[in-house]
Formats: C-alpha cells, sequence, structure tokens
C-alpha cells in the first residue's frame, strides 16, 4: 500500500528529476510484478465484439447483415454459434476489431446457472480476480 500511496504521490513529477526517477522505477516494478502474476487476458471475440460496438454508440442491431441475419447473430452472441472466417473478415473489416481478438476461442455458454455465475464473477479457476491487493501486499513484505 506504501508503494502506491508514493506512486501516488511522486505522480506528475519532471522527468530527469530525482522524484521522476524514482516514480519510472516504481511504476516499472510495479507493472512488471503484474504482467507476470496477474496477466489480463484480451476479451474473448464476444466481449470485443460488445465493447467496439459501444465504443462506436452502436446497438446490438448493428451486426445485422455482418454476421448474418437476426437469429444468426443472436447465436454468436450467446455464444451458441462460433465466429466462422467470413464473420470474422466482415467484423474486422465493418467495425475495425482486431483480428486477433475476434480468431481467439469463446468461451462456451455455461451448462448451468451456478457455471455461469461463476465465471462471470472471475472464479472459474476457484480464484477470484484479486490482482491489485496481492500486488500491494506482495510490494509491502518487500519494502
Amino acid at each position: 500500500m506504501r508503494t502506491l500511496r508514493e506512486i501516488e504521490r511522486l505522480w506528475g513529477a519532471g522527468e530527469g528529476t530525482v522524484k521522476g526517477d524514482r516514480l519510472d522505477v516504481l511504476t516499472t516494478l510495479v507493472d512488471a510484478y503484474e504482467q507476470k502474476h496477474c496477466p489480463i487476458d484480451p476479451p474473448d471475440p464476444i466481449e470485443a465484439i460488445r465493447v467496439r460496438l459501444e465504443q462506436q454508440g452502436l446497438d446490438a442491431r448493428a451486426p445485422i447483415g455482418v454476421i448474418g441475419g437476426r437469429s444468426r447473430v443472436y447465436e454468436v452472441m450467446e455464444r451458441k454459434r462460433p465466429l466462422s472466417l467470413e464473420m470474422i473478415r466482415r467484423l474486422h473489416q465493418r467495425f475495425g476489431i482486431a483480428a486477433e481478438a475476434l480468431i481467439r476461442p469463446s468461451r462456451l455458454r455455461a451448462a448451468s446457472p451456478k457455471a455461469g455465475i461463476i465465471e462471470r464473477a472471475g472464479l472459474a479457476d476457484g480464484h477470484p480476480q484479486v490482482c491489485a491487493s496481492s500486488v500491494i501486499e506482495r510490494m509491502r513484505d518487500h519494502e
């Protein structure tokens, strides 16, 4: 916790100053720790589509004609049908969604309500996503 308070205190320090150098070192260390111990996976294809539609101010009807008809869009967005290569190409061209995000395997729809709750809560592997607090605790231990 002290490390994050120190980063906050140093925030905005000029480059090339002692405070600026300390800020650079601390943020680099926090970033390296988070990348190693708490990697953030890119969103699955369906989340990537939803995010891009939201960014562009579009609603759920926007992929109609790009992915297919209304029922096909529903099936894909509800994870009942995978994206085809042609759908991926059209989504990339029309909405500018990175092809790398679209070709990742999509999570299958949860088989039970409990499984869906566990997945949405970030507990699919049995552990909640508590990276920030882990970073703070570990950094505190090493100060």
